[in-house]
């Protein structure tokens, strides 16, 4: 079991994914918030963080497209205890060809207990949220008795 994330009073690492149909809605809400977002660490799969720095110029680390591995890598993240909220605009209408990949990604999300937004109303609570801005600790589960 990965250690918690160390977390300091100033920055988180916000992983942020859209798909195709919901990439402008995350390019809005990511304009909206630009100043909260400048203030942490970004990752991102690697269309939507290209997206991201091209059109407002953040500082975003940029993984793989998401069907190329993207969503997996940010999964592999999670699980190493190296992300401290995902914000994940995907498409519920809309067939993915890296569905299992789409569906592992929330799957670390909820696993490992890290706050996830889908959707414009969630992603706003989340980062307005004053725990943000604390020394947050987030309680990593124990999964050790599960364990055969």
């Amino acid at each position: 079991m990965p250690e918690p994330t160390p977390v300091t009073a100033t920055q988180k690492c916000i992983a942020l994914v859209a798909h195709d149909n919901k990439k402008n809605d995350l390019l809005e809400w990511a304009a909206f918030n630009l100043a909260v977002l400048q203030k942490n660490a970004l990752i991102a799969t690697g269309t939507t963080g290209h997206m991201l720095q091209r059109e407002l110029q953040l500082t975003v680390s940029c993984l793989r497209s998401g069907p190329l591995g993207g969503d997996m890598q940010i999964g592999a993240r999670i699980a190493d205890g190296a992300v401290d909220m995902l914000v994940f605009f995907w498409d519920p209408l809309e067939p993915q060809p890296h569905d299992p990949d789409v569906k592992a990604l929330l799957r670390m999300a909820v696993v490992w207990n890290v706050p996830m937004a889908c959707n414009r109303a969630t992603a706003d609570f989340l980062i307005s949220s004053p725990l943000l801005h604390s020394g947050y600790e987030r309680r990593m589960p124990d999964y050790s008795a599960r364990r055969p």
